[in-house]
């Protein structure tokens, strides 16, 4: 098995291939004539919004023991965990099944867990309904969900994506292993004020002798929904205190760590590292990038997911 730092495997003939095949003909072009030099563009159909379908593939802190489990008698799924078990090392599949929980929620397991299961499901969706994998004229994925999205929509190989999944994975487990975070789920109400509770649970753990604490808005889920990153003293001081700030509901995720904050920066050069090394195609549809929400076009681009 490959450690982190070298070659990524050698890519694979994609268990879902015949996914692929029905999404050649659901590319929809931006209406530009051409893309970068020496790049076709991209065929251009029309369709009526309403003949037409959109997949998002979701995140971490999505995994729970039993995933996976009624998808195993749909075509590929075995072979999907199967390079798994090749690529990661270890037994994916018994993971998602059995569990333990804690070890399931660890980021080192938990993200190649979503990803592997999410393309799972594609799978199923594949042979029960073809039309919505036929019909898909775009696709987005949260956080690690935006790799299943990219593997979906034909601009990565599945080995190497998983590769990098498990580069970024492991990357991210020793990050948060080193300062004790995590992140909360947020609903709020109109008059909730994110910024002033994030600036007092920073001043909360200044005043508990914690240096450059962190604490803040890492993503945007819907108007009134928020997820809060940090310390994790920081985040049970606004669990405490959430009525101060009119916070309807507030919710520990299942996650080891702060994603999406400054607490992560020891991982982006392991992960800017292993996509620079693994190909990457022009996707087949457009694939909407969580943190900027513009489109995927080129492959330079989607090396920065």
């Amino acid at each position: 098995m490959a450690e982190p730092g070298s070659n990524p495997p050698e890519p694979i003939v994609a268990p879902g291939a015949s996914v692929a095949d029905l999404l050649e003909g659901a590319v929809v072009g931006d209406g530009e004539e051409g893309g970068e030099e020496g790049e076709a563009a991209a065929p251009v159909t029309t369709r009526a919004p309403e003949e037409t379908t959109v997949l998002l593939f979701p995140g971490q802190g999505s995994q729970f023991v039993g995933m996976g489990r009624g998808l195993l008698r749909y075509p590929n799924v075995r072979d999907l965990f199967r390079v798994a078990q090749e690529v990661l090392g270890y037994d994916l599949l018994d993971l998602c099944l059995n569990g333990p929980r804690a070890e399931l929620d660890r980021t080192v397991h938990s993200q190649p867990a979503v990803f592997v299961s999410s393309l799972a499901a594609v799978e199923k969706l594949h042979h029960q309904c073809p039309a919505i994998v036929e019909n898909c004229v775009a696709a987005a994925g949260f956080s690690i969900g935006e790799y299943a999205a990219l593997v979906f929509a034909g601009a990565m190989d599945y080995s190497e994506a998983l590769y990098a999944v498990k580069v970024r994975a492991e990357a991210m487990q020793e990050a948060s292993e080193a300062v004790p975070s995590g992140m909360i789920s947020v609903v709020g109400r109109n008059k909730s004020d994110y910024f002033a509770a994030c600036s007092d649970a920073r001043e909360y753990c200044k005043s508990i002798n914690i240096e450059n604490p962190v604490c803040e808005v890492s993503n945007y889920l819907f108007p009134d929904g928020r997820v809060i990153a940090g310390h994790l003293q920081a985040l049970e001081f606004l669990q405490k205190n959430s009525k101060r700030y009119s916070f309807g509901r507030v919710k520990m995720l299942p996650v080891s760590g702060a994603f999406h904050t400054q607490l992560m920066h020891s991982a982006t050069e392991p992960l800017s590292e292993v996509l620079k090394s693994i190909n990457i195609q022009s996707p087949l549809i457009r694939v909407y990038s969580n943190v900027d929400c513009n489109i995927y076009k080129h492959p330079k681009t989607s090396k920065n997911c």
